[in-house]
Order: structure tokens, then C-alpha cells, then sequence
């Protein structure tokens, strides 16, 4: 036996050295873009119109009637007063109640257009958490460091760094080669709307003929991504496809009666086993090539041992599966996920429920459809009388492609703007208006050029949502720069 010992030790040392050797070639790859020129940012009134754009409580709800409309109104009103030069120039409509469509004619009419879009809507501040907040929600308020309010993060910052962008252009002079469309929805966070503003749009757009040559919207960001003796990075997220979405209910029927003569299982217990067998029963893992190009990325730029591990990410995928799965942050980029977010039982303490119901939420990986969740659902839960209802959702978008102009465009002004960039194309784990454009546009990418960290990130749709003063600029300048080179001929 000894000879088979020597033998797998052998081959033991030879990935030893064959790793360190992999290693020492594992770096980035470097490029030699030119060095950009300073761009005209008026940085000083692109953050007061932020802060004047938070203090329009834009709020969307599913229910229609619980809409201040007039806020959109005065959105509008405000965006018009304030760029003077936009209004002079685009053609502006109105679609599905108070989504906005700017149309910016280009000299070349045979070229594509392309699109930038932006959501007015902002989540509501949990009733009660109003006095959590350092400052008030819709005070836009400036304390020198950060800008504070509802919509700093998501995404009046987005929405009104493109429109300074424009206005600027305008100023010098600059006329796009191709149409420019500024696609801003009004109910982006309802999300799985039937009758969503963004959908409205597209569907406008196609029924004119427009075939776009490329699409930004939010979704990802430059995350500061510093870990001590491995590595000081900025994660460029640019999110190239993004997940779907489907609620579903599972319900259990039963006679009800008096809680004093109870059945040795209500309808509630038999719904509460249900739950768990959905829960028992988690998505296979899966792991994209995205997924393993953003490793790299990663470990390309990191020290050792961390290089040493990385280098080898294909060969130890199972390893990363594995580790990932039992990660909930980590779990949501390999899986679709499975969440019981709402239960209904009986309307009083010491009444029987006649039907108990809960509601699941699933965030599905592209390749995994509403239906393919509702044959799980139907495979899993034991008991065949319980019901299966498919209550809204969107299928999952298509993955763009890494290689296409957009993409690149963005890649390469987050390397000449911010050398610590790692680019890290990404799978987006929440929804955005992007996704209703994919009807009309093949290039659909999601990047917020904004620097922020983890715990900045996890304000979005939180108490003391804020964005570093110091970014805005930055913003303003990443979408004049990529205005000027999508917006022209290839």
C-alpha cells in the first residue's frame, strides 16, 4: 500500500505547486485606458436638487387610491422648473397616470436609441419608526457629510444626477448621434404590478418601433470592499440579469367552530405543517458563470492565502456551493430562494379558523419560471387538499451579455474613474423597472455610479436612508461621460 500513499501524495504536491504557480500569474488584467479629462459637475446644486427632490414625498402603493397624486404633479412641476434647458429641448409625456418619457432627438435618426431610466417612487417610513430617524424622512436635510431622506439612496439620486447630466450637456452644446430616452416610472416599488408605469413605457416604445441599443437603470454600485491584509477595492456591481418574483398562497379549508371542543389539528396546524414542508424543501444551488467570473475578479486582487484559493474557484465550485447555501446573504445568489412572509388564521382569539392561509415569497434564478415553482409547491407539500394560488409575479430576466458596448462602457469609465474597481458583473436580487424593457433591448444593465458602503446600503428602505455628499459629483460626471460615448456612432 505504501506505494499508492507515495502516489497520492505526490499528486497532492504537484496541485501544491502547480496552484502556487497558478497563483503567482493570477492577477488582474491590466489595461491602459487613457486618463480622463475633468468634466463640468456643478456639484454644489446637483446635491440641493437632491435634497429638493426628496422633500416631494413621491410614495407608490399597490392600491391606487392611497396615492397622493398631487405629489407626482408637483414632481414633475419641479423637475421642469429646474431644468430649464430639458424642458426646452425634450419632448416630454405623460404615460400610465404620472410615469415620465423624455424623448432627446439625435442627429441620426437610423441610429438606436438609447435609454436611461429612473423610478420617482420612494417606499413609506414604517408607520412608527418616524422618530427613529436622525432626521426627518423628507427634510432632504444637509449635515455637511451626508444628504438624508427617503429616495437619497432609491433612487432620487439616480434620477436627478442623469437630469443634471443632460441639463449640462445641453449647456455645452452636445447633441447625441443617436435618441437619448429618459424613462422615469412612478410605481417601480410595487413590485409584480400588472399595470406598472416602466411597462407602460416599453410597451409604448415598441409599439413605435424602437429597438434600443442599450439600457441603464439601478441596481448595482461601487461597494467599498476592504478587508484587512487581503484587500482595498471597490466592487463595481453591474447587475446583468436580475431575479424573478412570485407570491403564492398556500390555503387550508376546514368547518371551523368554538375553540373550547378544538379538532386534534385545526386548519391553522395543518396549514403551520405545510410550512414547514416548503421550508424543509429548499431550490437546488446553482452556480453561474457570473458568479465564477466574480470570484476571480476578486481573487485576482487579493493577497495570499486568499489568491491561493481563489485561483482555483472551478475546481472546488462544490466547496463554494456548499459554503454559500448555508449563508442567507450569500444562499440568494445560488438559489431561489423560499420565504413565508404573511399568515391568516381565524378572527378571533377562541374562534376556529374556517380557513387559514399563508403567503410565500420566491425569488427565482433565471431558468426557474412561476410555473416551475408551482409544481414545486405542489410536490412538496404532504397534503394534497391544502391550495395552491399563484398570487402575482414576473418571470426572471434574461442575462445580457458581458461582451456588448453598454456593458463595456460602464466597465471601463469604473476602472478610469476609481482605479480600485473590480468589475463584478452580478445577478440583481431585488426588482427594477429594467426588466420591462427587455421586450425592446437586448443590453439591459443595471449600475448606479454612486460610492457607498455595506452599511450605507442597508438604509435602502430603512430608517436613516443617506448618501455621501462626496459621490454626487462623481454620479453627475459617470453620466455625462457615458451620455457622450453611448449616445454617439460606434
Amino acid at each position: 500500500m505504501s506505494w499508492l500513499v507515495h502516489g497520492v501524495l505526490a499528486i497532492l504536491m504537484l496541485f501544491v505547486v502547480v496552484t502556487i504557480i497558478r497563483a503567482a500569474f493570477f492577477k488582474e488584467k491590466k489595461h491602459d485606458y487613457p486618463a480622463l479629462a475633468d468634466e463640468n459637475v456643478d456639484e454644489t446644486r446637483a446635491i440641493e436638487s437632491i435634497a429638493q427632490a426628496i422633500r416631494i414625498p413621491t410614495i407608490s402603493y399597490p392600491e391606487n387610491d392611497k396615492v397622493d397624486w398631487e405629489e407626482f404633479a408637483r414632481f414633475r412641476d419641479f423637475l421642469a422648473e429646474r431644468y430649464p434647458l430639458i424642458t426646452q429641448n425634450l419632448e416630454r409625456e405623460i404615460v400610465a397616470d404620472a410615469s415620465v418619457l423624455y424623448r432627446w432627438k439625435g442627429a441620426n435618426p437610423a441610429l438606436d436609441p438609447i435609454a436611461m431610466l429612473s423610478h420617482q417612487d420612494v417606499v413609506p417610513v414604517t408607520p412608527g419608526t418616524e422618530d427613529d430617524w436622525e432626521h426627518p424622512a423628507f427634510s432632504g436635510y444637509n449635515d455637511g457629510n451626508f444628504l438624508w431622506g427617503r429616495g437619497a439612496l432609491d433612487m432620487k439620486n439616480h434620477l436627478i444626477c442623469v437630469m443634471e447630466a443632460v441639463e449640462t450637456l445641453l449647456v455645452e452644446g452636445f447633441v447625441p448621434e443617436r435618441d437619448v430616452y429618459l424613462c422615469f416610472g412612478h410605481d417601480e416599488e410595487v413590485v409584480g404590478s400588472e399595470n406598472a408605469g416602466a411597462l407602460a413605457i416599453a410597451k409604448l416604445l415598441q409599439s413605435r418601433g424602437v429597438c434600443l441599443a442599450g439600457v441603464l437603470d439601478e441596481g448595482g454600485a461601487w461597494l467599498k470592499a476592504t478587508v484587512p491584509h487581503v484587500m482595498d477595492a471597490w466592487l463595481a456591481g453591474i447587475g446583468i440579469s436580475e431575479k424573478g418574483y412570485a407570491d403564492f398562497e398556500i390555503a387550508v379549508n376546514a368547518k371551523g367552530g368554538h375553540s373550547s371542543a378544538p379538532p386534534n389539528h385545526s386548519a391553522l396546524g395543518q396549514l403551520a405543517v405545510a410550512i414547514r414542508d416548503v421550508e424543509k424543501h429548499q431550490f437546488k444551488t446553482k452556480l453561474f458563470p457570473f458568479l465564477i467570473q466574480l470570484i476571480e475578479n476578486v481573487g485576482r486582487v487579493s493577497s495570499y492565502p486568499v489568491k491561493l484559493l481563489l485561483c482555483n474557484t472551478r475546481l472546488i465550485k462544490p466547496v463554494i456551493r456548499a459554503i454559500m447555501k448555508r449563508i442567507p446573504m450569500a444562499a440568494c445568489m445560488v438559489r431561489t430562494t423560499t420565504a413565508a412572509t404573511m399568515a391568516q388564521g381565524s378572527p378571533a382569539c377562541n374562534v376556529l379558523p374556517q380557513r387559514a392561509s399563508a403567503i410565500f415569497n420566491f425569488r427565482m434564478l433565471p431558468g426557474t419560471t412561476i410555473e416551475d415553482v408551482e409544481k414545486h409547491l405542489h410536490k412538496i407539500i404532504r397534503n394534497k387538499e391544502v391550495e395552491i394560488n399563484f398570487v402575482k409575479g414576473k418571470e426572471a430576466s434574461p442575462f445580457s451579455s458581458t461582451e456588448s458596448r453598454a456593458f463595456n462602457t460602464i466597465a471601463r469609465l469604473c476602472k478610469q474613474m476609481n482605479d480600485k474597481s473590480i468589475i463584478a458583473p452580478y445577478l440583481v436580487m431585488g426588482g427594477t423597472d429594467a426588466c420591462f424593457y427587455e421586450i425592446i433591448c437586448e443590453s439591459v444593465n443595471r449600475f448606479s455610479p454612486f460610492e457607498v458602503t455595506a452599511e450605507l446600503m442597508g438604509t435602502t428602505h430603512a430608517t436613516n436612508e443617506r448618501i455621501p455628499i462626496a459621490t454626487v459629483g462623481k454620479g453627475v460626471a459617470f453620466f455625462k461621460r457615458y451620455l457622450r460615448e453611448m449616445a454617439s456612432e460606434e
